[in-house]
């Protein structure tokens, strides 16, 4: 069973998504939408941008990539976290739970490139 982007409604009326492995854990979530559409175009993104380049913020010395690409980076709890940048810099989607390691950090990265191309959209949450 592959990967889907489940779209949910929040209480305020926006649009979000996450992408859940075939296992069922969510491994990226978005920013709210204004709109279903607009959230549609995040997938989209994802989609595209899912197998970009990563640059670790977690070094000393950071080595500076372009947009789009991934960034890995330390919370302020000490946990290791991603976000995915689209090619004009806008956040597209984030990981909500910090990882011990980055090496689980960067794996969870790679379950996104694997995952979303295939994933599909579920939108039954949305009661339509």
């Amino acid at each position: 069973m592959p990967g889907k982007f489940i779209v949910t409604k929040t209480p305020k009326g926006f649009f979000r998504f996450s992408l859940q492995a075939a296992n069922a854990v969510t491994i990226l979530t978005s920013q709210n939408y204004s709109s279903l559409k607009a959230c549609r175009d995040g997938i989209a993104s994802v989609k595209k941008n899912a197998s970009v380049q990563v640059e670790d913020q977690t070094l000393q010395k950071v080595e500076k990539k372009g947009f789009p690409k991934y960034e890995v980076y330390l919370d302020t709890a000490g946990q290791y976290r991603f976000r995915l940048l689209a090619s004009n810099g806008q956040n597209i989607a984030i990981c909500e739970e910090g990882y011990a390691s980055k090496s689980g950090c960067l794996n969870g990265i790679d379950s996104v490139g694997r995952t979303a191309g295939d994933a599909e959209t579920d939108e039954s949450a949305l009661g339509q």
